[in-house]
């Protein structure tokens, strides 16, 4: 699988296939799943190629609204069919908005690994 990225005015989502990890970078505030269906399609076609493990790196994501955060969750939510893939996501304590929302990934998907520095 080749890098690919998803770019908008405020925001950059890449993924680096050498790592398997998918960057989120800047201020996610798009209208819904229907914009976001473009990193939806990113993160289930690096899910699909069954990585042993998948890492999702939200350290440089400075805003993420309530449509990201329900992008995210579903996303989450629908790794549990993939049993062999380890989740993992990246979070910063600087990001005020991650401590809280992140945490609750870890409900969804009980084997997910959250590491917030």
């Amino acid at each position: 699988m080749a890098t690919q990225e998803v770019k908008g005015e405020d925001y950059i989502v890449q993924f680096d296939p050498d790592s398997v990890i998918v960057y989120f970078k800047g201020e996610l505030s798009l209208g819904g799943p229907t914009e976001y269906a473009p990193i939806t399609h990113l993160l289930n076609e690096v899910a699909e190629s069954e990585p042993n493990t998948m890492t999702i790196d939200l350290r440089n994501l400075a805003f993420v609204n309530s449509s990201g955060i329900s992008m995210l969750s579903k996303f989450v939510l629908s790794m549990r069919k993939y049993k062999g893939v380890q989740l993992v996501v990246l979070g910063s304590n600087d990001m005020p908005w991650q401590g809280k929302s992140l945490k609750n990934l870890e409900k969804l998907l009980p084997g997910l690994t959250l590491e917030i520095e």
